[in-house]
């Protein structure tokens, strides 16, 4: 990730309505999957500045974070996150088995070779054990946001659901996220791919999407317009969004 895209990360992580609406609706349908179940250690592959740590620490008995950006490493340790682990995804140099769930929140569109981490990711699961991927959606919408963040690519459903079941996965679900918010951002980003296309040097920026400073209110109406749908996304699977979840079981 670009640094002006890392330094908005670590600005806005704890309280833009985008990050704290995929920690409750990606939580939320993971503690639903678990149930009663606390997996002895989870695996955060990929866990950036740590959004995700204590949540996953919630429902797990031990969390380790694994990331290969070094300021992002350090910056999870000033936090307090002491179980950190740095290398590649598709080397975490743990023993077979050792964790009951893998979360890769998105991450595997930053790969070259994102079969690879899912492959990578079923060996350091134990039997039975959950993998949850969460990624961007639709190469449609692959806009300047997505070069800045280096992403290599955006997904349908049916291309991640092939990729875990090659893994060897068994998938049990496979749901679209930010469901309510998706209409706008489609007309949004379409409309900025048009004006790039216009003014290619303004296109060349290194804004993101989290550039734009919004009123309090229209932040706090952002966030529960995304939170709303885990009402639905905890027990069926949503046809159509601007991220998409899957999760898989290691048969």
């Amino acid at each position: 990730m670009q640094r002006e895209a890392f330094r908005q990360f670590v600005e806005l992580e704890r309280d833009h309505w985008w990050f704290r609406g995929r920690r409750t609706v990606y939580l939320g349908i993971l503690e639903r999957e678990l149930g009663p179940t606390r997996p002895a250690r989870a695996l955060d592959l990929g866990c950036g500045v740590g959004g995700f740590l204590d949540g996953l620490a919630r429902v797990s008995e031990r969390v380790v974070g694994f990331e290969s950006d070094e300021l992002a490493a350090a910056h999870c340790r000033e936090r307090g996150f002491e179980l950190l682990a740095r290398g590649r995804a598709d080397a975490i140099g743990a023993r077979d088995g050792a964790f009951g769930l893998v979360c890769l929140f998105d991450v595997l569109e930053h790969l070259d070779d994102d079969r690879a981490a899912l492959a990578e990711s079923a060996r350091v699961l134990s039997k039975g054990g959950l993998c949850l991927a969460t990624v961007p959606a639709f190469q449609f919408l692959y806009a300047n946001n997505d070069r800045i963040a280096e992403h290599r690519r955006r997904y349908t459903r049916g291309e991640l659901v092939l990729r875990f079941r090659e893994a060897g996965f068994e998938v049990e679900r496979a749901t679209y996220t930010n469901v309510l918010l998706f209409p706008p951002i489609v007309a949004a980003v379409l409309a900025l791919k048009v004006w790039e296309r216009l003014s290619p040097r303004k296109a060349a920026a290194r804004h993101t999407n989290l550039s734009w400073s919004l009123p309090r209110w229209l932040d706090g109406f952002l966030y529960r317009c995304f939170a709303a749908e885990l009402a639905f996304s905890r027990r069926v699977d949503l046809p159509l969004g601007h991220s998409l979840l899957v999760l898989g079981r290691k048969r």
